[in-house]
């Protein structure tokens, strides 16, 4: 190994992230019980669990900003066959107090065209949702470009927009091009691809820059956004896979190997691959242990990256663990999508 960069051969050991806060207009000062975190100065909206800015919390690279972690290890972090050695994933978790802007982001090609690495398809999953909580996802049928023009000139957008209830446990798909809005009522554990570029089109006044003109070139009128209704595997939950991300509701009874996380061989007995993993904690609280390295805390809301070199591992419950096991995927599936 080189001071510069670490061999892949090498076993590099699950460690934790540090939530990153992010202020935001539309958000909290007070995250509890959710995180212990209260803000001295403007609200916080979204709490970053895998941002390039995040620090690596445990393990000998503790400290360590994670965009400068990929920079050094991608092939050891994320296998010899991921095709960008970029961090792949932004894992947030939204606390909404006020209604976001409404909005859409690009997909890959216009995002390379205005010359950023890589567009933005997302998707969310409700961690917890009060009666009545509602996003707003796509435009209502018939709803034509001309009139989005109109309706943002005349500040209506809104009317024009089709919305979805949200409830405790639903999974909603967001593609690049759904123009969207996320309305209180809702904590969100958002995943999507590496980027935060969003173009707003209305802000409900707020004194914040609009970009109607790219806005209007990244909208799809049709696209595929919607619930993605959970499917029930033999040993875990699939809540969804896509282009870009994979994600999976894994019950630990006690403990489970990682061996038992990565789930049975692919249809023909093809073995699954291993690659980047993280492991959040939905609820309850959990240890991530193994021969090599210390055990690793895994805290209510908290994320552990398993680099796909891991050395073989255990999880633990120590408590009312929920345990979502998100990675990135390169090739995607059908999606079965409910309007």
């Amino acid at each position: 190994m080189t001071s510069a960069r670490l061999s892949a051969r090498e076993k590099f050991a699950p460690f934790r992230i540090e939530p990153r806060y992010v202020e935001r207009v539309w958000g909290y000062r007070d995250l509890r019980p959710w995180y212990d975190y209260v803000a001295q100065g403007d609200p916080i909206g979204e709490v970053w669990l895998t941002g390039d800015e995040c620090r690596v919390a445990t393990g000998p690279h503790a400290g360590k900003s994670l965009g400068a972690l990929f920079a050094e290890a991608h092939e050891a972090l994320l296998g010899a066959e991921a095709p960008d050695p970029q961090s792949p994933l932004l894992i947030k978790v939204l606390f909404a107090r006020e209604k976001l802007s409404v909005q859409v982001h690009p997909d890959d090609q216009m995002a390379r065209k205005y010359g950023q690495p890589r567009g933005k398809t997302e998707c969310w999953y409700a961690l917890a949702a009060e009666p009545g909580a509602q996003v707003a996802l796509g435009f209502k049928l018939g709803v034509t470009l001309s009139q989005i023009t109109n309706s943002i000139a005349a500040g209506t957008l809104e009317t024009d927009l089709n919305v979805l209830s949200v409830e405790a446990g639903d999974l909603i798909f967001v593609d690049a091009g759904t123009v969207h809005a996320i309305w209180p009522g809702a904590i969100l554990l958002e995943t999507q691809q590496n980027s935060d570029v969003t173009y707003r089109m209305y802000d409900y006044g707020r004194p914040r820059q609009l970009h109607i003109e790219k806005s209007l070139e990244a909208v799809r009128l049709q696209t595929r956004a919607g619930k993605i209704a959970p499917r029930a595997l033999a040993d875990r939950t699939l809540l969804i896979d896509a282009e870009h991300f994979c994600m999976e509701r894994v019950p630990v009874s006690g403990s489970r190997t990682s061996e038992g996380l990565r789930g049975p061989a692919l249809a023909g007995g093809t073995e699954r691959p291993q690659g980047l993993a993280y492991l959040f904690a939905a609820a309850g609280t959990g240890t991530v242990r193994g021969s090599g390295f210390e055990p690793v805390d895994l805290p209510a809301r908290g994320i552990v990256a398993v680099p796909a070199t891991a050395p073989e591992f255990v999880v633990d419950d120590r408590g009312g663990l929920d345990l979502i096991r998100i990675t990135p995927d390169y090739g995607g599936s059908s999606l079965p999508v409910e309007h």
